[in-house]
This record gives structure tokens, sequence and C-alpha cells, in this order.
């Protein structure tokens, strides 16, 4: 159902948490009157913006954790409804459809890949139906450059706004509003979007209008990281093969290489750390490929990439998939000659 701009509408979505009566105006994208009643996330102010969530692995409950405990009021959808009621436990309301969690105005996107989000954009129960003209959606998921300038062409048709906000940060980061956000899109939309945004994560670039930017900056960006476990996988296995000790190397790269990254990665190394994942093996090996599609199309050579996707198809092939990307580790061990 299409509304004007300034009609507001009861909230009516399926089973929803025990808040007070409100309206909500579709203009500004604000409750006139909604008092939290009781949530298991501890509330910082009063509730905010409405907003919907589709996707609810590890990244997107983390992130809806933080949008509660903002104030704001999320709608949710997941494939799975088991992940669906720990989240409403915490206070968000369950929707029946990404069809509905599009309705209120502004919903996110935090999905494994182009075919899953296209899986809740398509269709009479999709996104693009739901959402409303003038409405937002927002993508934070890892997306092909190519398919995030086909959704920003299909919202425009529609009357509806397209933001790119894909996030560099691991499950722990999103939980905490930690995440760091690439941004692209209509700067009125993401205007719009600020006060969530804010929410999940302090730090936010704003590339430009064109949303398929920040997945292209988003794409870089993971494969540097991806490189970088290749890259200090190579140097700690060299320097044992060598007599130095795995710890005694890592105390000199941390501290001669210091970064949040090195810390990071090179802890997880020397610990093996390989579960639970911060970021499967198999989501990695798909941001690889996504990297050198973008690579092939721009006539940009990436002979790391091209290292790092073989190195990724050999721990598939050893059932490493649902592992950290770290475990990256064991194949260059193999192909020096470790146990």
């Amino acid at each position: 159902m299409v509304r004007s701009p300034g009609e507001a509408r009861p909230c009516h979505v399926s089973d929803r948490a025990p808040w007070a009566e409100s309206s909500y105006s579709p203009e500004t994208h604000r409750f006139a009157t909604l008092v939290p009643v009781q949530s298991g996330v501890e509330q910082v102010g009063r509730w905010d913006m409405d907003v919907g969530f589709v996707g609810l692995g590890n990244m997107g409950r983390g992130m809806v954790q933080t949008l509660l405990r903002a104030g704001h009021r999320v709608v949710v959808w997941n494939r799975t409804p088991e992940r669906v009621d720990e989240v409403v436990a915490l206070g968000a309301v369950r929707a029946a459809t990404p069809f509905e969690a599009a309705e209120v105005g502004v919903v996110f996107t935090m999905l494994a890949d182009d075919a899953a989000t296209e899986a809740v954009i398509a269709g009479p129960h999709g996104i693009l139906a739901g959402l409303p003209r003038d409405g937002i959606h927002v993508a934070s998921s890892t997306l092909s450059v190519r398919y995030s300038a086909e959704l920003a062409e299909r919202h425009r048709t529609r009357g509806q706004h397209y933001v790119a906000a894909p996030v560099f940060g691991r499950p722990d980061a999103a939980a905490q509003g930690a995440l760091r956000l690439v941004v692209a899109g209509p700067q009125g939309a993401i205007e719009r979007v600020r006060p969530l945004l804010t929410a999940l994560g302090p730090q936010q670039f704003v590339i430009d209008e064109h949303p398929e930017r920040a997945h292209a900056v988003k794409l870089a960006g993971n494969f540097l990281i991806l490189s970088l476990v290749e890259l200090l996988s190579e140097a700690m296995v060299l320097a044992e093969k060598a007599g130095v000790p795995r710890d005694r190397f890592f105390e000199v790269a941390g501290a001669v290489f210091s970064s949040p990254l090195v810390d990071r990665y090179g802890r997880t190394l020397l610990e093996r750390r390989f579960d639970p994942p911060g970021f499967r093996l198999a989501l990695g090996l798909k941001d690889i490929r996504l990297a050198l599609d973008l690579a092939e199309s721009t006539h940009t050579p990436l002979p790391i990439a091209d290292l790092v996707r073989q190195h990724a198809l050999e721990a598939m092939a050893h059932g490493q998939g649902e592992r950290d990307f770290a475990t990256l580790l064991r194949v260059v061990e193999a192909h020096a000659g470790l146990s």
C-alpha cells in the first residue's frame, strides 16, 4: 500500500514486543510517542527511528543489537526463524516477510552475497515491493560492483533510494557499535539514515553519490586484508623453517609493522584460532572472486589475489570452508612441508 508523505500509521508488524502504542510518520521516520516497557537490551535514550533489518548472520545479529541499544525500533526478518527468536527476545519486532521489514520505510540488508540479496529483494514479498516511495534501502553486505549498480537503478525507477554502506569489522565490532562504514549514495538519503549509521560505527567514509563505488572500496579493502593473512602466514612459516619460533618472529613483526590488522590476524595465526570464525573462509573466497571479477572488468592485474584464491580453494577442498579465513595458514604450511 502506498501512503501519502504525511500520513501517520499505527505500527502493525506481527509479534510486537511490549511497547506502548505509537504513531509513525513516514515523512520523518520517527515515532510521535513510543515508550519501551521492557527489553533484554539496555536502552540508551528513547526510541528514535523505525528500521527494518534483513539478514541475521553473525554480523547482522550484532548490528541489530547495536541499533536496539541506541534506541531504535528494529523490525527483523531472516530465512531461519531461530535467529529471529534470538533478537526478538532482545526487543526487536518480527516481520513475516522481507516486504514487511521494508514497509517501515528504511531497511538494511546484511546477507552473504548477491544471490542471497536478490532472494529478498525480488518478488511480491520482497524489499522492492514493500519499500514505500521515497523509502531507503541500505545495503551493508559485500556485493559485486555490478549488482550494486543494478540495485541502485531498480530502486530509482520505483522512486526509492539506495545507499551502499558495507562495513569493516568482525562480529564483536558489530555488537559493540565499532564498525567502520564505507558509504555512497544520494546525499539526502545518507543524511536521513545518518543516526543509524552513527549507531553502527562513529567512523564513516562517504565516497560519493554512486553506491557501487562503496562496494569497490570494500572489495579492495577485503583483498588487502585477505592478502595480509597470506603474507603473515608465509612470513611465519619462513621464519620457523629457518629456526625462529613463531612467537619470537611475531614479537618483532608486531612491533616493527604495528597496526590493528597485523596484531589481530598475527595473533589469530599464532594461536591458530580458526574456530569460531570471525570471517569464514567461504566468504573470503567469495570476496576474492568478486575482487578478481572487478579487476577483469577494469583491466587491472591482481597476481596476489590469484594466489590467495588458489590457496583458499585448496583449503575449501580440505573441508575448511566454515572455519576462519586464517586457516589459510594450513595450506601455506603444507606447501612448505610442515605438518
